[in-house]
């Protein structure tokens, strides 16, 4: 009687697990230290990237060609799949998103449309006059309005363009 032996093989099939590239927080981790602001990002469903960047003193073309320039590598380092990646600057009617937004451009007129009406509109106009405890104050033509920063959907500024200046 001979005795046998039972052999148990066991393979592990290890697979690449895609951790998804959050957009906003790589831009966030990336563009400050070369001396940019990321205003805001967007990825379309044809996969279509747009980044605003802003800095002091404004954006250039030189700017933006930089900021595609190594947002191209590190997309690429980072195995981030796009189609096609645009960089500018956020415009004159630039959109406020952070609350260091709204402190920045005190004293600047801004259009803003709330998720919740205050009196009977969800469109205010007015000019900037600072935030305290995540409540910004607005000045509109009827007197001083209170608006809370998680009651905003949308900010921007009011261009002022000066013609006559040369």
């Amino acid at each position: 009687m001979g005795s046998t032996a039972h052999f148990f093989l066991l393979f592990w099939v290890f697979e690449a697990i895609a951790v998804p590239v959050r957009l906003p927080e790589l831009l966030e981790r990336t563009l400050p230290p070369l001396g940019y602001e990321v205003v805001d990002c967007d990825l379309s469903s044809g996969r279509l990237v747009r980044v605003f960047i802003d800095k002091p003193g404004g954006v250039d073309v030189e700017d933006c060609a930089q900021v595609s320039s190594h947002l191209t590598h590190l997309f690429a380092a980072e195995g981030f799949e796009y189609d096609r990646l645009e960089v500018s600057s956020p415009g004159l009617d630039r959109p406020l998103k952070k609350e260091q937004d709204f402190v920045r451009f005190d004293g600047m007129e801004a259009k803003v449309r709330l998720h919740e009406p205050i009196g009977n509109s969800r469109r205010v106009k007015g000019v900037l006059r600072g935030v305290d405890a995540g409540v910004l104050r607005l000045e509109t033509a009827d007197g001083m309005c209170a608006i809370p920063l998680a009651n905003i959907e949308k900010a921007r500024l009011v261009p002022k363009i000066d013609w006559r200046k040369r």
